[in-house]
């Protein structure tokens, strides 16, 4: 039965989810950052210390966001389920040299550096090394759930970084061992060499059972289930096989995260895999919604203003040590420049572990309590910044790219050219139109700020540069003022709209053709002085309408007619909206 008190914190987080978050979205700032500043807001250290005073706040805090707790970690066990059945054990295979040696090296180094520079600032041992391997490990549940939102989890900035995350959720248990070692006296410290091996092997057993038992038993058993064509049976016995492999993971000592990436990890291959990350896509946004605002709710803002010195330089020094050493370890391990800023700013923050950590070292007095209150503070705030850092890991990476093909950039050459056409984008539909230019011999030029797919059209000897299509300069350096036509390309928005404005005003003679992302961006584009536009929802529907009727037996003569009257009325629209009328 549910009480009002459990009632009143499930509104408070679906008013958050479904109206505040919203509103920070619309601001530009993200899904993540926005839990978490609700947390902070409405948790017991924001607008709860006002409660005393003014009771009505009860009804709009989070007042005791350790209920919630149980729900929010199972948000991260279905994060990483899912990721398990996206990766497959193919491709896991080959991230190992990433996980065992990126991973490997990242945990070693960054512990190391960590004790050193606590015990440099006169941290007494054993802070050094329990503050080490506490704030060694990254964020699995913010870093990839920002990751899933670029839809960038494929991209080799998702793919080692997932790596190294994974390797250090093998962690866990060495980390809970030596902290517990240390907290132990002297019987602990005398352990023998079986005493240390024995948590060990008993991890690595568990991972060899889980696999051997999904391999053997597991998905011959979903198989079964899916033949019956009942997604009932089908979700209950894929949340049976996730809640297994991650209680037995539990029980090993292993991060009960990691037992639920190897449920996935074993199902990737299953024909029921679609289904399942379609059920459970909602829930794991709603979840690990409620597991960024219990992090939120750990900042208390009195504590940081009480030390407010120490906790940003710590926060500083943290970030940039973490962000420097992944870096240095990844370009080792032959990691382009790009990738490796990109990860190495995404992982820089502390993961939700330390907060396990910082609870043994308490117990055990391991550390001062106002050492482990402003290491709390520490880890939330390098939490909280881990949306900011990943926007600044992107911009970096692109000046990064910038610089790599500085060789590339158009030259005289490409400034000389007459009566071309400009190409704002590299991807697949300016791929398409440079294609279609090009077996009709008629020149063109391409720019985009997407390394890869600038590489890519280079390798295959086209005219392609890297650079910013909407800036003035750059159009001039290929051309533009004496263009025939510019075509807009790109895929975000605002870019599309500056490149018509740019290009308009370098060359008001040339026509400017333009994709845009729906109807009323077209009427934007049109305004600013784009020629021709498509909406991309407009001609998709147009074909899919097209296609449809064929299979329904009408004649082409038909088909034709009507989506000639219906393009008629969309293009009339169009029409409308650049006269001033729509």
């Amino acid at each position: 039965m549910l009480h009002a008190e459990n009632l009143k914190g499930l509104i408070v987080f679906l008013v958050v989810a479904g109206v505040i978050v919203p509103l920070f979205h619309r601001a530009r700032i993200g899904t993540v950052l926005g839990f978490l500043i609700a947390g902070v807001v409405l948790g017991p250290h924001g607008l709860g210390r006002l409660e005393a005073t003014h009771p009505w706040i009860h009804y709009i805090t989070f007042d005791d966001p350790q209920r919630s707790e149980a729900l929010a970690e199972f948000g991260i066990i279905i994060l990483l389920f899912l990721l398990g059945l996206e990766l497959s054990l193919q491709r896991f295979w080959q991230l190992r040299r990433y996980v065992l040696g990126i991973g490997f090296a990242q945990v070693v180094i960054t512990t190391s550096a960590i004790g050193l520079a606590v015990r440099f600032a006169g941290g007494v041992p054993p802070a050094g090394i329990v503050l080490g391997l506490c704030l060694t490990l990254s964020s699995t549940a913010i870093v990839m759930q920002i990751l899933a939102e670029q839809h960038r989890v494929a991209h080799p900035v998702g793919r080692i970084a997932l790596s190294v995350l994974l390797f250090q959720d093998l962690m866990v248990v060495p980390i809970l061992f030596i902290v517990g070692m240390l907290g132990g006296g002297g019987e602990a410290r005398a352990s023998s060499i079986y005493d240390l091996i024995t948590p060990f092997a008993g991890a690595l057993a568990s991972v060899i059972a889980i696999m051997l038992a999904g391999r053997f038993l597991l998905g011959p058993l979903l198989r079964s289930v899916v033949k019956t064509g009942s997604r009932d049976l089908i979700m209950a016995l894929a949340l049976l096989i996730l809640v297994c492999a991650s209680v037995a993971t539990g029980l090993a000592g292993l991060s009960v995260a990691l037992g639920a990436f190897l449920a996935g990890l074993l199902l990737s291959e299953n024909e029921a895999r679609h289904h399942i990350e379609v059920d459970l896509e909602p829930f794991k946004g709603l979840l690990l919604g409620l597991f960024f605002i219990t992090v939120g709710t750990n900042l208390d803002l009195f504590v940081i203003a009480r030390d407010i010195g120490w906790i940003l330089l710590a926060v500083v020094v943290l970030l940039a040590g973490k962000a420097l050493i992944l870096y240095v370890i990844a370009r080792a391990f032959g990691v382009t420049r790009t990738v490796a800023a990109e990860v190495a700013l995404l992982l820089a923050q502390t993961g939700e572990f330390a907060f396990v950590v910082l609870g043994v070292a308490q117990q055990r007095s391991l550390l001062p309590q106002r050492l482990i209150v402003g290491a709390i503070a520490v880890v939330s705030l390098s939490m909280m910044l881990t949306p900011l850092c990943a926007a600044l890991g992107r911009r970096f990476g692109a000046k990064l790219v910038m610089a790599d093909h500085l060789d590339e950039a158009p030259g005289p050459d490409q400034s000389e050219m007459e009566n071309h056409v400009v190409i704002g984008g590299c991807g697949r539909v300016g791929q398409l139109i440079a294609e279609a230019l090009e077996a009709e011999g008629i020149p063109y030029v391409c720019l985009d700020l997407n390394g890869e797919a600038v590489a890519l059209m280079r390798r295959q000897g086209r005219p392609a540069y890297f650079g910013d299509a909407c800036r003035t300069e750059l159009l001039e350096k290929v051309g533009a003022q004496r263009a025939r036509a510019f075509v807009v390309t790109l895929n975000r928005a605002r870019g599309a709209e500056r490149m018509v404005v740019a290009a308009r005003k370098i060359n008001r003679s040339a026509f400017i053709f333009a994709r845009a992302a729906d109807p009323t961006h077209a009427a934007r584009l049109i305004k600013l002085g784009a020629f021709g536009v498509i909406p991309e929802t407009v001609e998709a529907g147009l074909q899919l309408a097209g296609r449809l009727m064929e299979t329904l037996d009408l004649s082409d003569d038909t088909v034709a007619r009507r989506l000639s009257d219906m393009r008629a009325a969309e293009v009339a629209k169009l029409d409308r909206a650049e006269a001033g009328e729509a």
